[in-house]
């Protein structure tokens, strides 16, 4: 195993879209092209499964030092509500492209820390969202919580509009470590958040956990699984900590690289961590996360209906994704669009009553056949050509398959590609040979985390 880490702990996506973020052509992307793409989508899907909604709410009162998202850091709490009137009104402009009222069938709150902002403001910006919508049959709420200020009024307001899954950061309970991310967060509060879960009728509670942080080890780490197997969530995350320091804004210096563990080290971390939840009653789903046998997630994968995209696994599908919010990405299955990566920037332009989209992408035929087809290895772990020839770079993709075939990592049968249960821990890899805009436009520098 060593020697294949060697060979393939290289620099690749998380492959939450393809194309992924940076070979998006922004030159044929607009944003009335965007608006037409939402509006195709929304006429084809809105009625069978209706659409999905992501908020992103940026606001921290600390930064976690191994955090790469688009945050805010701020005590201020005076920014709740013009943050959110500037969601709800972003809203409005969607609203005004949909010709019937959008059934709305996933909704997540993702952050920084949505619960930065209190119950009342919370409950004011969803029921704003509610009165414009119809919930769909079986809706899937869910919203990331911080266990260190996470009421228990939080969680029964957010219940009491429909929201039934709660996930919770724990990274990881070792005191370095957690000194080292500046994430100071007892035992004691998560389990205090996720006991009142349960209580008040959440179905299922997630925590996230991070391997291959600053001076994370073995121990550590089992230690920090088996404290977690206390409180026995239905889901778990069970991350690489991907290292990309050089990406602006993000606040990954809290640390000296000499901290890391190797990548032989992390591939430990990952492979006994792995062992160990599967021994304590976990089931692998898709790259990275777990989850019990009752779980909608693990039965969605078992159906075959699992799907992936900006927000992570889900256990249903929409075509069409609004993502509102500073930093939120939007997709329309046929385009991406992106806003604006500040807070101030983007309630000028709502208040201006523009959609405040900053770049995006629009899929061409090409673009959208490779995207089933990493989407299927990401959910499924496998895939089927009808025409590998389609395509002629497609045959050095299957070239580089064969080199994974001899290492165990995929079986080939004619057309079809499936990813054994050794080449798991290596799916990113297996996508990135059909990754086409990166193999003709490969980055001068480093721009992707390590695949281990």
């Amino acid at each position: 195993m060593n020697s294949l880490i060697d060979k393939y702990n290289i620099p690749g996506p998380r492959y939450t879209s393809y194309p992924t973020v940076p070979y998006w052509d922004e030159s044929t992307f607009s944003p009335e092209k965007w608006k037409s793409s939402v509006i195709r989508s929304f006429n084809e899907s809105n009625a069978q499964e209706g659409i999905s909604i992501y908020i992103h709410l940026p606001f921290c009162e600390a930064l976690c030092t191994f955090c790469a998202c688009h945050k805010r850091i701020t005590k201020q709490h005076s920014v709740e509500i013009p943050y959110l009137e500037s969601v709800l009104k972003e809203w409005m402009l969607y609203l005004k492209l949909f010709n019937e009222k959008p059934k709305l069938k996933e909704l997540h709150l993702g952050g920084g820390t949505p619960t930065f902002f209190s119950p009342e403001n919370l409950k004011t910006l969803l029921q704003g969202i509610f009165d414009t919508v119809e919930i769909a049959e079986h809706p899937e709420f869910s919203f990331e919580g911080h266990p260190n200020n996470t009421t228990r009024e939080h969680l029964q307001t957010l219940f009491d509009l429909g929201f039934r899954r709660a996930s919770f950061g724990v990274q990881d309970y070792d005191l370095k470590v957690q000194k080292a991310i500046n994430r100071i967060q007892p035992f004691e509060n998560v389990k205090n958040v996720t006991e009142w879960a349960r209580e008040i009728g959440y179905t299922s509670i997630s925590h996230d956990l991070v391997y291959g942080l600053p001076h994370s080890n073995w121990e550590s780490m089992a230690l920090t699984i088996h404290k977690t197997l206390e409180l026995k969530p239905d889901r778990l995350a069970y991350y690489s900590y991907a290292h990309v320091p050089w990406i602006k804004g993000v606040g990954q210096r809290g640390f000296d690289e000499s901290d890391l563990p190797s990548g032989e080290e992390k591939r430990r971390l990952y492979e006994d961590g792995k062992k160990l939840l599967e021994e304590l009653g976990y089931k692998e789903v898709g790259m990275d996360h777990f989850s019990l046998e009752d779980d909608e997630l693990y039965k969605s994968m078992i159906s075959g209906n699992i799907h992936r995209n900006f927000m992570g696994y889900s256990s249903s599908k929409t075509q069409l994704m609004i993502g509102l919010g500073m930093s939120s990405i939007s997709d329309s299955w046929y385009a991406f669009a992106q806003n604006v990566k500040t807070v101030e920037e983007y309630q000028k332009i709502v208040e201006g009553g523009e959609i405040p989209v900053v770049k995006g992408h629009i899929l061409n035929e090409e673009d959208l056949l490779i995207r089933r087809h990493i989407l299927n290895l990401m959910c499924q772990l496998e895939t089927t050509f009808e025409d590998k020839n389609a395509i002629p770079e497609l045959e050095n993709a299957f070239d580089m398959l064969s080199e994974m075939e001899r290492d165990e990592l995929v079986e080939i049968h004619d057309n079809q590609i499936k990813i054994t249960e050794k080449g798991r821990a290596f799916t990113r890899n297996v996508s990135m040979v059909f990754d086409l805009r990166m193999m003709r436009n490969k980055p001068e520098t480093r721009i992707f985390s390590m695949t281990i």
